[in-house]
């Protein structure tokens, strides 16, 4: 069976039936649910909570698990129908940050190309790649998670680099000495 309109034209009853039988829809999309809230225009602020609410009681984990594959409508939904200082904002990016290298340290992922952070995504309109999925680390990979305690393998090459010149110029240095004296 199938849903099929677009989430962001049913009615609060028939996303409530939609989530309440989500398991008989071959077209049921969690994260499209999800982002359908904050997009939806035909629905009030108290209608979407309520949505969001009882989204969150069937599909939590995932709702979780969208800090890490798509943190800007994670954000988006939670904080619906609330106005943010700068301030909020920082500090939920932080909690959103944090969260995310936890959720990967106990799932215990390597990778980090979750979601928005597979595909190249510009803010240029006229980009011929945007959209295209790409590898994590490649030059058309636009943003990526990192953190602050991740290590920088270009610093690390570079310190080897000035490291190795450094003994060449010493031993240099030595050798002209010892022909000069």
């Amino acid at each position: 069976m199938k849903i099929g309109k677009p989430f962001n034209h049913l009615t609060l009853e028939q996303y409530i039936h939609c989530i309440d039988n989500h398991k008989k829809y071959k077209d049921f999309n969690t994260l499209g649910l999800y982002r359908s809230l904050t997009e939806h225009e035909g629905l009030i602020i108290e209608e979407k909570l309520i949505i969001r609410e009882h989204a969150h009681k069937v599909f939590r984990k995932t709702f979780d698990f969208l800090q890490l594959k798509d943190p800007h409508t994670y954000m988006e939904v939670s904080t619906l129908g609330q106005t943010l200082t700068n301030g909020d904002e920082e500090k939920i990016w932080a909690d959103i940050r944090k969260n995310q290298q936890s959720i990967l340290a106990d799932k215990r992922i390597r990778h980090r190309n979750f979601g928005i952070y597979s595909k190249h995504t510009c803010p240029y309109a006229d980009c011929p790649f945007n959209g295209l999925m790409v590898r994590q680390g490649t030059q058309l990979a636009y943003g990526s998670i990192h953190f602050d305690g991740d290590k920088n393998r270009y610093l690390a090459k570079d310190r080897a680099d000035r490291r190795k010149s450094e003994r060449k110029k010493k031993q240099q240095i030595i050798d002209r000495e010892i022909a000069a004296g």
